[in-house]
């Protein structure tokens, strides 16, 4: 039985958990993303297109749809895709969505991880800010001195708002004599 307070000499097991870094998941995602065969980023215009286009064939619309494929062989025939490649596509559909989801839980994970980190940053600043002022009074640290400034300095360009966009003038709509 170990103590509560002593280190953990175990070697790892397999089962542990790898932590990995920020730099180790960057290169993973990049190397599952080379291993996927069609992933295609598309512009935000492009998306908007696919996206309008998608709401005039919702997806009940679209199942009814492949279901004619099986009716007859000549839908099949004319559209260029067995009823199997057409369901095989449906299906991966079906899969990727699960796996938007997944990237995406991910994704939303690692945001609210990074704004812990960032609101520890601001924390930690805020303290060595406030100590290092306090420090820097005493003349034997006066070495803090051009650093506190600066920090004030820093703190009040950023306070700063900037200048609303000037809107443009509307055109006249009198008649000109």
């Amino acid at each position: 039985m170990s103590h509560p307070n002593s280190i953990n000499t175990a070697v790892p097991s397999s089962l542990d958990p790898i932590t990995l870094s920020a730099e180790a998941v960057i290169a993973q995602l990049r190397t599952m993303r080379s291993q996927i065969e069609d992933v295609t980023p598309l512009s935000k215009e492009q998306r908007r297109l696919v996206q309008e286009r998608l709401r005039v064939q919702p997806k009940p619309v679209v199942d009814a749809a492949i279901n004619v494929i099986g009716v007859l062989d000549n839908v099949s025939q004319a559209i260029g895709q067995s009823l199997d490649e057409v369901r095989r596509l449906q299906d991966d559909s079906l899969r990727w969505d699960a796996a938007e989801e997944e990237a995406r839980a991910f994704l939303k994970g690692i945001e609210g991880s990074n704004l812990n980190r960032r609101q520890r940053l601001a924390l930690i600043a805020t303290q060595a800010y406030s100590i290092g002022s306090q420090l820097a009074k005493d003349p034997a640290k006066a070495v803090l001195v051009p650093h506190v400034e600066e920090i004030k300095r820093l703190k009040r360009v950023s306070r700063r708002r900037k200048p609303a966009p000037v809107p443009a003038p509307e055109p006249s709509t009198t008649p000109k004599a």
